[in-house]
């Protein structure tokens, strides 16, 4: 399941947000959850052997105006973004908070849910071109020496892929408790260097890809992914996608 949220500053002005803001909303989100339930997926989550996911996916912020002054972003007076889950309790109870409540603050903004709804969920093929609406990443921790060094791949390289199917399959086997084989495939379409987002989340450097691609699945597999998210650290604002039309 998938809502479109949208918020608008109360009094009109404009709306500020640090460039690097995926722990705000990430915080926000689990502000507007019980206390219960954030408990859960921040302690324990879906397991898949030592891993653990939290299993919801958020966008980027959209806007129809956007300046980048220092580090800084200038929305204009209205913002929206995207947030998805196969675990419905999470998304209908993070909802129906919102709802409740009407007004917030986000960083300093005050604002007002303007509007929320469920988008009609799209029909999934065989094959498809998808468009990311936040970066997509997968990595590999490596020693070297007495240090770990962390390094991100890119969609040219034939470890994203393998990579990008391995984590589905642990998520997939984590929510369902279900062991199942399945092929899936992505391959860069149009995909650049400008593309590539660096992205700072709680002090830690992350890099991860915009852009177009097209995917193969079964079909089943393809929507899990719209739900959840590709690739690594979903719940901290990392591989949403959109199907493209």
């Amino acid at each position: 399941m998938r809502i479109k949220i949208t918020f608008e500053e109360i009094k009109g002005k404009e709306i500020k947000l640090p460039v690097h803001y995926n722990y705000i909303i990430q915080s926000f989100i689990y502000k507007n959850i019980t206390d219960e339930l954030s408990e859960f997926l921040h302690n324990k989550g879906f397991e898949f052997e030592k891993r653990k996911f939290k299993m919801f996916v958020f966008s980027r912020i959209f806007s129809f105006q956007i300046k980048f002054i220092k580090e800084e972003i200038n929305f204009g007076n209205k913002i929206y973004f995207y947030i998805s889950s196969p675990f419905n309790e999470f998304l209908s109870q993070f909802a129906e908070n919102l709802l409740k409540k009407y007004e917030f603050e986000i960083y300093k903004n005050n604002l007002y849910l303007k509007e929320l709804y469920v988008l009609s969920m799209p029909k999934f093929e065989k094959k498809m071109k998808i468009k990311m609406i936040s970066p997509m990443t997968v990595y590999s921790t490596l020693q070297k020496g007495e240090k770990k060094k962390t390094y991100y791949y890119s969609p040219f390289e034939d470890e994203f892929k393998i990579l990008i199917k391995e984590n589905l399959r642990k998520k997939y086997q984590s929510f369902y408790n279900l062991e199942k084989e399945f092929d899936f495939s992505i391959k860069p379409e149009k995909v650049n260097k400008n593309l590539e987002k660096i992205i700072i989340y709680k002090g830690t450097v992350i890099k991860g890809w915009l852009g177009t691609y097209e995917i193969q699945s079964d079909e089943e597999i393809i929507k899990f992914a719209y739900d959840s998210g590709l690739g690594s650290k979903n719940s901290q604002g990392f591989g949403m996608f959109e199907i493209c039309t």
